[in-house]
């Protein structure tokens, strides 16, 4: 059974009071304080827009009300579509989806425990195995190929996804240009430019620098992609006692402030532009103040941020699922587990991140894409929760079995049992005997044999006709 989209919220770490002092905060920081702005053209349309600027420091402070307002015209869902319609997915309220991640520059490969730099090959596969787990809903580009220019980066990790996966692809961008080539590839697939627009194939990501930053290069990538109508996520990565307050409440400030800041931008250019509030917040080892991935803080973090996001009725990228181990070890799996589970039960509507990361979003792994979709698993059949109704509290049928007797072969057991209880792939729930007929394997062993037989079923998932136009009038592809 397929499990996505289904409500959370009932884990809520801040109360009422806790988000409305944020909020409150926030917009002093966004009008008191505001924010360096590095692109000229962005800086002008703040200006335009009616904030104050002043062009020596590249300030830029807004009113609250004019905060609110441009808060306010952005669209409280945003749809992203597969390129088969059972993969679309709606963001927004309290509904819960799980991706990928990135971009990761290694591999890890178990059998040897070490790491290789990622390529455009890894990338292709991770997008046929995330294709066939059904636990995974959205496929963010999760790996960067190292073998490739950087001109060529944009249009490539796209294409490697549109080719290998029918799930939505999301990803970062870092040129205009690949942007551009990018979007006229999603045209192709999607039929036109403005089927596109209606049904977006494709996201962007344009990050923000904490605390409250804009940089001339991502400024100017989130005015081209709100101009072209395109999904956009603004997210931000805030870390506790290096680049914000060390308490989690002030993190939160720094957090909101900045992905705001990207949904403003975005309101100016095109109202009603489809934008994702985002977040990458998470803490930092004390020791050293560098980051972590796997904390319960970044739980926490962005468990809250889910919150923040419903305050603004704004749809929302979390992070979680990721661990700081260097290995598929304990500390792999509990970590993915509790950050998944936490922003998944706060009703995150985008767990990015969730599956084949490890080693501080450094490295992914074949492997762990396979464990994760089985954790995901679980953590949206918690999400689930119990339902409570005449026919699931069977009390005709308790009354009928009486004391002592037992429900194994009862009509009521058949009906619910495929629904009712989350039925693992991967995981052994057989008796030790069992498990050592069947070889004594490893949970990872197993994972790198379902995610080979996965990868190698299907190649490509685009039409011949249209992976042919795409090669033949887009450059830089590398087939």
């Amino acid at each position: 059974m397929i499990r996505k989209g289904l409500a959370g919220g009932s884990y809520r770490p801040l109360t009422e009071d806790s988000i409305i002092k944020i909020d409150r905060t926030v917009m002093r920081v966004i009008e008191e304080v505001g924010f360096e702005v590095n692109s000229e053209t962005a800086l002008n349309l703040f200006e335009q827009a009616g904030a104050r600027v002043d062009r020596e420091e590249r300030r830029v402070r807004l009113p609250q009300a004019k905060a609110r307002k441009l808060i306010g015209i952005a669209p409280p869902e945003v749809r992203l579509c597969g390129q088969e319609e059972k993969n679309d997915i709606y963001l927004g309220g309290n509904r819960v989806y799980t991706g990928t991640g990135g971009t990761a520059l290694y591999i890890y490969e178990p059998t040897t425990k070490q790491k290789r730099l990622a390529t455009l090959q890894d990338l292709k596969r991770i997008a046929r195995l995330v294709n066939r787990l059904d636990n995974i809903h959205l496929f963010m580009l999760p790996t960067y190929p190292n073998e490739l220019p950087i001109e060529q980066v944009d249009v490539n990790r796209f294409f490697a996804g549109l080719d290998n996966t029918t799930k939505h692809i999301m990803g970062g961008v870092y040129t205009l240009d690949g942007i551009k080539q990018v979007l006229r590839m999603a045209e192709m697939v999607a039929g036109s430019a403005e089927k596109l627009e209606e049904r977006p194939l494709v996201s962007m990501i344009a990050c923000s620098i904490s605390p409250l930053k804009m940089d001339a290069n991502y400024g100017d990538l989130v005015i081209e992609i709100a101009q072209r109508g395109i999904p956009l996520v603004c997210p931000a990565e805030p870390l506790c006692g290096a680049t914000s307050p060390v308490t989690l409440a002030g993190n939160l400030v720094i957090q909101t402030a900045d992905s705001l800041m990207g949904v403003m931008l975005t309101q100016i250019v095109k109202p009603g532009t489809p934008v994702i509030f985002g977040s990458v917040a998470t803490n930092t080892n004390l020791s050293d103040f560098k980051y972590l991935a796997g904390s319960v803080e970044m739980g926490l973090l962005n468990a809250a941020g889910a919150q923040m996001a419903q305050f603004y009725h704004l749809p929302f990228y979390a992070t979680g699922g990721m661990t700081d181990s260097k290995v598929l070890d304990a500390q792999s799996g509990y970590e993915s587990a509790i950050t998944s589970l936490l922003c998944a039960l706060a009703g995150a509507n985008f767990i990015h991140d969730a599956a084949g990361m490890m080693e501080f979003a450094m490295t992914a792994c074949y492997e762990k894409f396979v464990i994760d979709s089985e954790i995901l698993g679980m953590v949206m059949r918690a999400v689930a929760g119990i339902r409570v109704s005449d026919d699931t509290l069977a009390f005709d049928l308790i009354k009928e079995v009486g004391p002592g007797g037992n429900f194994v072969a009862a009509r009521h057991t058949r009906r619910f049992m495929r629904r009712e209880h989350y039925r693992p792939n991967l995981s052994d729930q057989n008796s030790r005997e069992e498990w050592e007929a069947k070889g004594g394997k490893a949970i990872w062993q197993k994972a790198g044999e379902k995610a080979k037989r996965l990868i190698a079923e299907r190649k490509y998932q685009l039409p011949a006709e249209v992976r042919e136009q795409i090669l033949s009038e887009i450059s830089g592809i590398v087939d």
